[in-house]
């Protein structure tokens, strides 16, 4: 009967704990769930075998129990390591995750002596034509200005894909607000030939209206670089995962992070029992096995799409040890070609002026609160309407603040606010995870054999 209760307990542990035990043993942790619950039988066996019939019914399950209890109080002490619960000790936990890595960015650079000396006699050589007066400063600016403006979006764009789908949703947050406000003022204008400066940093009509007919294509030609920089910004942002990936299954060692440790336990064990799994669970398993099957075209048919699972694509095809250029040439197009000019279609479609006014004509006749919603609505339009016809440099009235752009504004603060906490938090329970990990290894290697 303990033996029982013993397998019965082992099969309501996830992967991750099971993992956990066997490193405790000093055991392989490969393979499926049932390979691993077997080996940890195995091993309960041998050291019952050895220390007689008594120690078969305690030993080892005193040792499974402690081992289970540990993982437990482990897990639940690492929930509460966030700043608005143990603001202190999540704040030094950061710090000191922070130290750890630092050192293990240094290190790293410490044996890439010659490519770190080459990197920084280039930077210094970059350094000096930067201020060196000539007539290569017209051409220095405008190269620049230039990176500038496509480091800024592919900056955006890594921080909305890194992270394992924690990261800042800057689509909605700037480039969407960006094409939408463009899609407005050349409806506006009749051009998309703004003066610039003050564009792209604000938006000015020309004095001359553009003899092209006002289109779809027109409005997306405007805005590709930044969408396709965006968008390249997403695709680098995806490579943490399939390196992660692709270095554990070339080194051996298994992946520690909680989100690897649940998709390994859903690809092993909830397989075996697919009636209780949900469409979240499902929908994971389905990019899994698209991906393992078809190769670059099932990663192309997964970045062509807004994909908030695509995460999962990036750690089958490391793990799977798929080409470097395969995986980041197929995401690359599928997220900064294909994806991204159907997002711009959508927006540029949405934003469009006679939809635009629609979509107000619309809110009017919402019973009891239309008429109460629709006037911010027409009062922000036509004060973006009356900026668009500012002379560049002319001065401008302040004060004059919509509700919606209040809104929008605190909405943007919040979600930066909470990407900022995040990392804290992240990275305090990180540290964590790092001691319980060394307090275990510290424990085997005095434990007396």
């Amino acid at each position: 009967m303990s033996l029982d209760k013993h397998a019965n307990n082992l099969q309501n542990l996830s992967v991750s704990e099971l993992k956990h035990i066997l490193r405790s043993y000093g055991r392989s942790t490969k393979g499926r769930k049932s390979v691993l619950i077997s080996r940890i039988q195995s091993h309960h066996n041998q050291r019952s075998t050895a220390a007689g019939i008594m120690a078969k019914n305690s030993s080892p399950s005193v040792s499974f129990h402690s081992m289970t209890l540990t993982l437990e109080m482990e897990r639940k002490e690492r929930e509460k390591i966030v700043l608005w619960r143990r603001p202190v000790l999540t704040l030094q936990y950061f710090v000191y995750e922070t130290v750890a890595l630092t050192s293990v960015l240094a290190n790293r650079l410490y044996k890439r002596k010659k490519s770190v000396a080459l990197t920084v006699l280039m930077l210094i050589v970059a350094y000096i034509i930067y201020h060196m007066e000539g007539p290569h400063q017209k051409v220095v600016q405008s190269v620049e200005k230039k990176l500038l403006w496509c480091a800024y979006w592919i900056g955006l764009g890594i921080l909305s894909s890194v992270g394992l789908g924690t990261g800042l949703h800057t689509f909605l947050l700037y480039l969407g607000p960006h094409i939408a406000a463009v899609t407005l003022a050349a409806y506006e204008c009749k051009s998309v030939n703004f003066p610039e400066p003050p564009y792209p940093n604000e938006i000015v009509c020309p004095e001359t209206q553009d003899t092209r007919h006002m289109s779809l294509w027109v409005i997306m030609s405007k805005v590709r670089l930044e969408a396709i920089m965006w968008g390249a910004g997403t695709a680098i942002g995806e490579l943490p995962p399939y390196f992660m990936a692709r270095a554990a299954r070339l080194s051996g060692v298994d992946l520690e992070d909680d989100e690897f440790e649940e998709i390994e336990e859903l690809l092993h064990d909830k397989t075996r029992h697919p009636e209780e799994m949900g469409f979240l669970e499902k929908a994971k398993l389905s990019i899994h096995n698209l991906v393992q099957r078809v190769g670059f075209f099932g990663i192309l048919a997964c970045a062509s799409i807004p994909n908030p699972l695509f995460d999962l694509a990036g750690i089958t095809c490391g793990h799977f040890l798929i080409p470097f250029w395969t995986f980041f040439g197929a995401t690359l197009i599928g997220k900064a070609i294909i994806k991204m000019h159907i997002q711009k279609l959508f927006v540029i479609f949405i934003f469009s002026a006679h939809h635009v006014e629609t979509v107000v004509k619309l809110i009017g006749l919402i019973p009891h609160f239309g008429r109460l919603m629709q006037h911010p609505f027409q009062e922000y339009l036509e004060k973006q309407k009356q900026k668009l016809h500012h002379k560049p440099g002319a001065g401008q009235e302040e004060g004059g603040g919509n509700i919606l752009s209040w809104c929008f504004e605190k909405l943007v603060m919040f979600m930066v606010a909470y990407f900022v906490l995040s990392i804290f938090n992240s990275m305090a329970q990180n540290y964590h995870k790092r001691l319980c990990k060394n307090n275990r290894a510290g424990k085997k290697a005095v434990r007396p054999t």
